[in-house]
């Protein structure tokens, strides 16, 4: 998911109380460690959350460069996740939560109406 700032998100959503997430996931501890753009994020969503796979050495997420106090951790496979440590809530202003909130809408919607006809996509690129 794009965001404003010019970041792409890799997993945005809004839970049942209209708070936005962000997952920012990670498969290695290479990309984990050279991630510096995250930080980027927290001003879009009112949790955050890394995804990582339960192989993943999760060690690095307990320093201070990763803002353990500000971001939670969920750990997926191919079946299930879990929430290891839930996110605290970090509420954006109403604005800034309306504008993302739509545009997530809006992208939501672009990508349904494109799974359903795939011509749209070209069609909307025309007009």
């Amino acid at each position: 998911m794009s965001l404003r700032c010019g970041r792409r998100a890799d997993l945005m959503g809004i839970d049942a109380k209209g708070h936005v997430v962000i997952v920012e996931i990670k498969v290695s501890r290479a990309d984990l460690l050279g991630d510096g753009k995250w930080p980027d994020y927290l001003d879009y969503c009112d949790r955050f959350y890394w995804g990582l796979p339960p192989s993943l050495d999760r060690a690095p997420l307990e320093t201070e460069p990763f803002l353990p106090d500000q971001c939670g951790v969920i750990v997926a496979d191919g079946y299930d996740a879990e929430i290891l440590r839930p996110a605290p809530l970090r509420q954006l202003a109403a604005a800034r939560r309306k504008v993302e909130t739509e545009r997530l809408a809006r992208a939501s919607l672009r990508r349904l109406v494109t799974l359903g006809d795939p011509q749209t996509l070209q069609w909307g690129s025309e007009s």
